[in-house]
């Protein structure tokens, strides 16, 4: 699965790479946590018949139309790529409501010691090994609510770890490349299940990952500290 993760990059970087119309301002977070407002990119139809990609804030958790009351319905922050498309919860996302997260690192924490007794887990960040933004594939949802009132929400789709990263986790996020984009943004529904073959492990030697210190635990720590290598902070 995927957690916890990072957007450190400047705004303008991030709109060079997904390519959105808008110009949004926003700061570097460094411990993004379950149910807060994250940045997604969509896309939608212009007036002119045309599609743009669009920057948008929705909150981490996805929850499906038919849902009536969200505080008794599970938290969904991932869902598994591989079931995704048959899903009832997902089943209409997959088919128009693809979107990218923006991120350039993701957490994950690898659990030692045997299954079934309490066991110690270790942080570890996970990023690009060339330095670009990460793409998480997700999926995103406006529930709307018996009063009328809409929430804008979303979830990470995650696959198969990578030959690399299943030391550390058995589960990775999509991750696409820039020339995917047009394709998984796409609004045309026949074109879902090739936007759904898009969803693989990164190649082995995609992302570099090391040991973080304990501070990421912590929601509310949200300093560039968060990203230390463990050896630093012992040295």
């Amino acid at each position: 699965m995927c957690g916890r993760y990072a957007i450190t990059l400047p705004p303008q970087a991030a709109r060079d790479y997904f390519g959105y119309v808008d110009q949004p301002n926003f700061p570097p977070r460094y411990n993004i946590a379950p149910t807060q407002p994250v940045p997604i990119v969509r896309q939608e139809r212009d007036p002119r018949g045309g599609e743009a990609r669009r920057f948008q804030l929705v909150r981490w958790g996805f929850l499906p139309g038919f849902v009536k009351d969200p505080a008794s319905f599970p938290l969904i922050i991932n869902a598994r790529a591989e079931s995704a498309p048959e899903k009832p919860s997902f089943r209409a996302a997959m088919r128009r409501r693809r979107c990218l997260f923006i991120a350039d690192a993701y957490y994950e924490w690898r659990r030692d010691g045997a299954k079934g007794r309490a066991r110690a887990s270790r942080p570890y960040l996970f990023r690009h090994a060339d330095g670009t933004p990460l793409a998480l594939a997700g999926l995103y949802e406006t529930w709307i609510g018996s009063d009328g009132s809409e929430l804008d929400t979303a979830c990470i789709l995650t696959v198969s770890a990578n030959g690399a990263t299943v030391a550390i986790h058995d589960r990775m996020p999509a991750i696409l490349a820039p020339k995917d984009f047009d394709l998984w943004l796409g609004l045309d529904e026949y074109a879902a299940e090739a936007a759904w073959r898009l969803l693989a492990p990164a190649p082995d030697d995609a992302l570099e990952f090391f040991e973080i210190g304990p501070e990421v635990n912590k929601a509310s720590n949200d300093t560039p500290s968060v990203q230390y290598k463990r050896a630093d902070l012992l040295a």
